[in-house]
């Protein structure tokens, strides 16, 4: 989810440190580069620089690579990573803008990949976008090698849309909590190694605070309101960092208070 309006700001590496144009925003995938999306560019950014050595030296999928960002930051440490998206405007984009990324188009119900291709694939941000879940994970297996590495996020449906069996934003079918998506990766031929959770650190709590106990809330009223920005919510969340975030398990915090969660799953034999 997205709450943006087109402004460029210090969010990131923007169209003209790259020369490249940004793709437009649809509410479906976040971008780098505009100091509204900010937040969010960085809420779904912490996770792979987190997760990142997870993949060093490895050859590595990114199923739903949507901006490239992520791919990119990734290629910095892998042997080699393969994006995947099924917008021919994010498949153009990324060959363009991350040419270290092998950029494929296709569908994720069916990977375009051999059997055993890769040592880790990396799905952050998509599973609740997708009709058949189960038959995504299942083909995530298939890729895989022996012992390989599933890492996924997705929004925690008890605090992305709660109260609802629905989900709130337009472009998810089907959120999760963590039993749900612990129970969909372990029914399609995964062990879970870890279940974590995205949660607000020291700073994002006090500019909640600041900014009347949600700076989430004042975000989407803004965007939704279509007028311009107060000037102190704008630079308050173009400052946020992904620092700013924590990635904790259930010792440090009850994972259903989390905003996002990630899972980390090895292929089971």
């Amino acid at each position: 989810m997205s709450a943006i309006s087109p402004h460029h700001s210090d969010a990131g590496p923007s169209a003209e440190d790259t020369g490249h144009a940004t793709l437009p925003l649809t509410g479906e995938r976040t971008v780098p580069g505009l100091a509204e999306e900010n937040y969010w560019f960085r809420r779904h950014e912490v996770v792979y620089q987190r997760l990142a050595q997870r993949c060093a030296g490895r050859d590595v999928l990114e199923a739903g690579s949507g901006e490239g960002y992520g791919a990119d930051l990734l290629a910095g440490v892998a042997r080699r990573v393969v994006g995947l998206d099924y917008d021919d405007s994010a498949v153009a984009h990324v060959r363009a803008r991350y040419p270290r990324v092998e950029m494929l188009h296709g569908n994720l119900a069916e990977l375009p990949l051999t059997d055993g291709e890769v040592d880790v694939v990396v799905n952050f941000q998509v599973i609740e976008h997708l009709w058949d879940q189960g038959q995504f994970v299942a083909e995530c297996r298939r890729v895989l090698r022996q012992s390989g590495t599933l890492l996924m996020s997705t929004p925690n449906r008890i605090t992305f849309s709660p109260g609802r069996d629905t989900p709130i934003n337009p472009f998810h079918t089907r959120e999760l909590n963590a039993d749900e998506l612990g129970e969909l990766l372990t029914g399609n031929g995964f062990e879970i190694e870890a279940m974590l959770g995205v949660f607000h650190g020291a700073r994002l709590r006090d500019l909640d605070a600041r900014h009347d106990g949600s700076i989430i809330d004042a975000q989407i009223e803004r965007a939704l309101a279509g007028t311009p920005w107060p000037a102190e919510l704008l630079e308050d969340v173009a400052s946020i960092s992904t620092d700013d975030f924590d990635l904790l398990d259930a010792s440090d915090r009850d994972i259903d208070e989390s905003l996002d969660l990630v899972a980390i799953a090895v292929r089971r034999e």
